[in-house]
């Protein structure tokens, strides 16, 4: 069998790999052995990729996407893997931006699926791998290799890092990290490497002693961001294609910039840019230094070097529509912080879920009086809109509509909107994913 078309071969990936976005516990591996087999089939690439690798609860595709950016405007070469995808496979696996080509991914799948399969991999395994090779194959420089979840067993933890980065903890997938903040900063610490600096984005009560603890035992270097830089957002204006944020920088370090402008205007970002800048900073004791001019245009460019989407991104003025991936209770808490930043008439909330949430805990924030259009996105995991309906009948919220598919509601809302309403999209990343396919964004 040979795949002649990226539709098929995707279809074949989909269809026969375990893929946690779409059947959840079934595509968890608590393992690093199908990964370390996949990279001893392809001549273990890992092993000469020097790589950046990313985990926490949120932020760590922003942080991703910032450094990555930054390491393009200093010229290197830059890998950058992240997921899940929005829209498309293929934004997974970039180099300086540019996602893999279809060619690349048939021809990968052509050469090697008769091997992987007798070792049964999941769909997360098989793309981390096809990361690697490709990236071995066009000879980066450097990688930016984001988490999947976790960091102990997250497939990625294969990597050769240069530097490890922890962005923060907080509550999701608790089923497979365990059920308090301190177990799963210990998930999280398991990138954590022998002698390999380590930046971590929020110094919490609940986790700072299980990182210290970590990197004392690897002989790290361990930062708190936090400790070392102050960033403070200003006032959120508008941009020749998006609206644009100054961010003012306070460290003694001359190698950060004192002031940035970023595409990413969201408050939670005012963390990330931080995490990002003093995680570049570390760079300068390694062969990958960024300059402070590379650090301040990356964190401006970032959204056309590296294409970041679904984070506050907003898709039209009147009426105001944003949309944000944010999906769990410290996520969902930000979004909320973002929504009182503006004034409109009415707040319309489309809003679906996937099956694994506790779903009152994260509809409660919600104003009670905005109208709420109750989605399901277009993959196994989500959550019935019907149970959202229950849920907000409980809460007391009256003005809510069941609606079937992300398209759907979006109509409902878009008709009912007047131009000085906002509406925003949101809930699971996979809503916003569908709403952007939608709008072939």
């Amino acid at each position: 069998m040979k795949f002649q078309t990226y539709t098929e071969t995707l279809e074949f990936l989909f269809a026969q790999l375990p893929m946690y976005q779409r059947s959840g516990a079934a595509a968890y591996k608590a393992d690093l052995g199908n990964t370390l087999t996949l990279c001893a089939m392809l001549g273990n690439p890992e092993k000469e990729i020097p790589a950046i690798h990313i985990a926490g609860t949120n932020g760590k595709g922003s942080v991703s996407h910032l450094m990555a950016s930054a390491l393009m405007e200093q010229g290197y070469k830059t890998g950058l893997y992240t997921s899940p995808h929005l829209t498309d496979f293929r934004e997974r696996i970039r180099i300086n931006g540019k996602q893999i080509t279809e060619e690349e991914v048939i021809q990968f799948v052509n050469i090697y699926y008769k091997k992987f399969l007798p070792i049964q991999p999941s769909f997360f395994e098989i793309t981390f791998a096809m990361a690697l090779y490709y990236f071995q194959k066009e000879k980066i420089q450097i990688a930016v290799i984001e988490t999947g979840m976790g960091g102990r067993l997250d497939s990625t933890n294969v990597v050769d890092s240069v530097l490890s980065v922890i962005t923060n903890i907080g509550h999701d997938h608790q089923q497979f990290l365990g059920n308090t903040l301190q177990k799963i900063a210990m998930e999280k610490a398991g990138i954590i490497k022998p002698h390999i600096p380590v930046v971590i984005g929020k110094k919490q009560p609940e986790t700072a002693g299980c990182f210290l603890e970590k990197a004392t035992a690897q002989s790290a270097p361990l930062l708190f961001a936090e400790e070392h830089l102050a960033v403070t957002p200003g006032e959120i204006t508008a941009g020749p294609e998006t609206p644009l944020r100054y961010f003012t920088l306070t460290t003694l370090e001359k190698k950060i910039p004192p002031v940035v402008i970023s595409g990413l205007i969201a408050d939670y970002q005012t963390e990330n840019i931080r995490t990002a800048c003093v995680a570049l900073a570390m760079l300068q004791n390694t062969n990958f230094p960024v300059s402070t001019p590379s650090m301040a245009n990356g964190i401006k460019n970032v959204l056309s070097n590296t294409h970041l989407r679904g984070r506050w991104q907003t898709i039209q003025q009147h009426p105001l529509t944003i949309c944000d991936t944010g999906h769990n209770q410290e996520g969902i808490a930000e979004v909320i912080k973002m929504i009182h930043h503006y004034s409109y008439k009415q707040l319309h909330i489309v809003m679906g879920m996937v099956n694994d949430k506790e779903i009152e805990h994260l509809l409660n924030p919600f104003p009670i009086d905005a109208n709420f259009y109750f989605c399901k996105a277009d993959i196994p995991r989500s959550l019935p809109p019907e149970l959202l309906m229950e849920a907000a009948e409980k809460l007391g919220i009256k003005k809510k509509t069941l609606c079937g598919r992300v398209e759907s509601a979006w109509s409902q809302a878009i008709h009912n909107a007047a131009p000085d309403d906002m509406i925003f999209i949101g809930g699971s990343t996979f809503v916003v994913a569908d709403f952007l396919d939608h709008l072939g964004l």
